[in-house]
C-alpha cells in the first residue's frame, strides 16, 4: 500500500495510509461473513484501492474546473453509484478531504458496513444513501462508479444523465480502452445518451503493480448536450 501511494504521489505522512488500512482491516473482517469483494491481501489492495486511486489527478483537474463553472456556491458533491462495499468512494473520498461525497448503495448489508467506516476512519465529508440511483432525490452534478454496469445497459444510463444537472460530469472506470469505445460507440444511436457518447472524453490510467489495462470515461453535460 505505501509503495502504491508513493508511486501515485501520495504524501503518506499526511494520514491517507493509516485510514485506508484501517479501512482495508475492516473490510477484511466483515468479508469472510458477506462477501463483498473476491479478493483479499494485496489483490485488494491493488485491484480495488489503487485501482480506484488510479486516476486521482484526472479527477482532481475535473472537480476544480467544475468548481469554476458553476456559480451558485453550492459544493460540489461526488455521487458514487452502486459503491458496493465503497470502491472507489472511500479511498477518494479519504484521498481528497476537502471534496464531499455522497455513496449511493441499495444493499442494506453494505450501507450499514459503509456506515460503519466513515465512523470508525472519522470521514466527515461522507454521507451515505441506501437507495438506488433511480430512486435517488438528490440533484446530481458529478457521478462517478466503478464496476456498476456496462453502458449497453441503456435505460440505466438514459436514467443517469437525465439526472445529472447542466455543467456536471459522468465519470466512469472502465478495463480496457477499447472495449469503453466499443460500449459507447453502441449508444451513438441512442436518441438520450449518442451525445454523451459522442463527446466523451477517454483516458489512460495507470494503476500500481497493476498489468491489466484501465481508463477512465468522462463525460460534461453541457448546455449543448
Amino acid at each position: 500500500m505505501a509503495r502504491g501511494l508513493a508511486a501515485l504521489d501520495f504524501d503518506i505522512s499526511s494520514g491517507i495510509l493509516d485510514k485506508l488500512l484501517y479501512y482495508i482491516d475492516e473490510l477484511e473482517r466483515w468479508n469472510p461473513v458477506y462477501g463483498f469483494v473476491k479478493a483479499e491481501g494485496q489483490d485488494l489492495i491493488i485491484k480495488h484501492v489503487l485501482d480506484s486511486l488510479g486516476p486521482w489527478r484526472i479527477l482532481e483537474d475535473l472537480f476544480i474546473e467544475m468548481n469554476k463553472q458553476f456559480s451558485d456556491n453550492n459544493e460540489l458533491r461526488i455521487a458514487d453509484i452502486g459503491t458496493g462495499a465503497g470502491f472507489p468512494g472511500i479511498p477518494l473520498a479519504i484521498a481528497f478531504p476537502q471534496r464531499s461525497f455522497l455513496l449511493i448503495e441499495r444493499i442494506e448489508k453494505r450501507a450499514r458496513f459503509l456506515e460503519n467506516v466513515i465512523c470508525i476512519l472519522g470521514l466527515e465529508n461522507v454521507e451515505i444513501h441506501q437507495n438506488t440511483v433511480e430512486d435517488e432525490d438528490e440533484p446530481l452534478r458529478c457521478v462517478i462508479f466503478r464496476a456498476l454496469r456496462p453502458f449497453t445497459d441503456k435505460k440505466l444510463f438514459r436514467t443517469i444523465w437525465k439526472k445529472i444537472q447542466l455543467g456536471g460530469a459522468l465519470c466512469a472506470y472502465k478495463g480496457r480502452i477499447m472495449h469503453a469505445k466499443l460500449e459507447l460507440t453502441g449508444l451513438l444511436d441512442d436518441s438520450v445518451l449518442s451525445s454523451m457518447a459522442a463527446h466523451a472524453k477517454i483516458t489512460p490510467v495507470w494503476v500500481p503493480f497493476l498489468e491489466e489495462e484501465r481508463c477512465l470515461v468522462v463525460a460534461r453535460k453541457t448546455l449543448n448536450i
